[in-house]
């Protein structure tokens, strides 16, 4: 994407082979340097906060609903607290698609900022995993030292440690997922109950478990640079006004080792002086100079490091930074495209229009159908009559006593068996129910009539059906 990165067809390209894998290729194993800085510091609050709220999740309530649930077994999602059934499908595919929309728009303006900042994979590999590795094995040299070593006593006690801490720590994330697909209060019974009575669930945490400790241990960076689709998508999303972590080579080139009291102006030398600090910072391998890469995740280590060494040579910071294409080769500041502008005036509308659907959804899901097969009834003192089916789901962690009546005075219902359905909370109920009217008031073959469904004197929710008679 960059000008910098044009380069003649007989020279080497960084793009013409992968960071991680070797001419014969074998995987090259990777030891980012430690970062620190202002940044890291911010991801490291960013990535607390979003830690507590991932293993809290599964136990906080909201009208005795869990925060997020999502039950594929018994179809059952939570969010936020409201309950959404299969009959609520359309809501999720509404989301869907705000979703997609917003991906769209957020990677077209801001880049791989969620990979950096709040991407799970990410948090969990750089904020959990890595640090865990530099407080038992050092920093990156001793990492790569301890890896070409014998297997002596101190190298197998910390590799037996840290692989030990990694399986539990594998194993909490493995119950914290299940958690959120079986709720909470299922997940405590299959931890205190005996393992015989839910093998099931045991050998489901399992496999999360090695799953987990899978990517963390062994895959690594490989799920962010061949895995994930997200990065791949760069291609087609990012224009050269999207923000990205970005090497300023207008500055920084011709590159120059430092040199005390040197004037680099009139050596002929950029900015950068070589120290390959933000090659050995990177997690995943790359050198942010070549330009934007789908490998770059947007982690900010390199800026970190990249201002660290400004800083102590005397140069100015943000050679790396947070910038544009367009903004480092043009000198132009960020500004909306069309693009972003028609992508965010679309989010909005399906956003207002999501919150406007969840806002009017009833604590109940009615249908009302006409018996299949069965035409309309004629009664002896010349009422005509129509048999429904009904159906009632319960939305509510209440149980509800529910009755119809039928919004127009002129004609009649009454109910097949009981007056009253009761439903359990987050149950169901079926019956059947008669609507009869007036052959005075029939005008035409299908008439629209509309059911009130009540719990005691409060609406609940109006059903609109049809009812089948003669044709006048």
């Amino acid at each position: 994407m960059s000008d910098q990165t044009t380069i003649e067809p007989d020279q080497p390209s960084f793009r013409d082979k992968v960071s991680t894998v070797d001419e014969q290729g074998k995987r090259i194993w990777i030891y980012p340097k430690k970062p620190k800085g202002k940044f890291y510091s911010a991801r490291i609050w960013v990535s607390v906060a979003l830690l507590a709220f991932l293993f809290a999740g599964p136990f906080i309530r909201i009208g005795g609903e869990p925060l997020l649930l999502l039950n594929v077994l018994e179809r059952k999602f939570v969010i936020f607290g409201q309950v959404f059934w299969p009959q609520d499908f359309y809501l999720f595919v509404l989301a869907m698609i705000t979703l997609v929309i917003f991906i769209v728009l957020f990677t077209a303006v801001y880049g791989r900022l969620f990979c950096g900042w709040v991407c799970p994979q990410t948090i969990f590999m750089e904020m959990v995993f890595r640090r865990i590795e530099y407080w038992i094995e050092g920093d990156y040299t001793a990492q790569r030292a301890l890896d070409r070593r014998d297997w002596d006593q101190d190298k197998i006690i910390k590799r037996v440690g840290k692989h030990s801490i990694f399986f539990a720590i594998s194993f909490l994330i493995a119950n914290t997922f299940l958690a959120y697909i079986i709720g909470s209060e299922a997940l405590i019974e299959i931890v205190t109950d005996p393992p015989s009575e839910h093998l099931a669930g045991l050998g489901a945490i399992l496999i999360f478990t090695a799953v987990f400790y899978f990517v963390f241990a062994r895959l690594r960076e490989q799920v962010c640079t061949s895995i994930c689709p997200y990065g791949r998508l760069q291609g087609v999303l990012l224009d050269r006004q999207s923000v990205v972590v970005a090497y300023d080579h207008q500055r920084g080139e011709p590159r120059g080792k430092f040199r005390k009291n040197e004037d680099r102006d009139e050596a002929g030398k950029g900015d950068c002086i070589e120290c390959q600090q933000c090659v050995h910072v990177c997690p995943t391998g790359i050198d942010i100079r070549n330009g934007t890469q789908l490998e770059c995740i947007n982690c900010t280590a390199c800026i970190d490091a990249c201002d660290d060494i400004m800083e102590k040579v005397g140069l100015p910071k943000g050679l790396v930074r947070y910038a544009s294409e367009e903004g480092i080769a043009e000198g132009k500041k960020l500004h909306w495209t069309t693009r972003s502008i028609a992508y965010t005036v679309v989010l909005f509308v399906l956003t207002v229009v999501m919150t406007s659907l969840l806002l009017i959804r009833t604590d109940v899901e009615t249908s009302i159908l006409r018996t299949p097969g069965m035409m309309y009834q004629e009664q002896d003192n010349g009422q005509i009559s129509n048999l429904y089916n009904i159906k009632i789901i319960n939305k509510t962690n209440e149980d509800l006593s529910i009755h119809l009546r039928l919004m127009d005075e002129r004609g009649e219902l009454r109910m097949v068996g009981q007056e009253y359905l009761e439903l359990a909370q987050q149950g169901t109920a079926q019956s059947a129910v008669f609507v009869i009217l007036n052959r005075d008031d029939i005008q035409q073959m299908k008439t629209d009539i509309k059911v009130g469904v009540y719990a005691g004197d409060e609406l609940l929710e109006t059903v609109e059906t049809s009812f089948l008679g003669p044709n006048q």
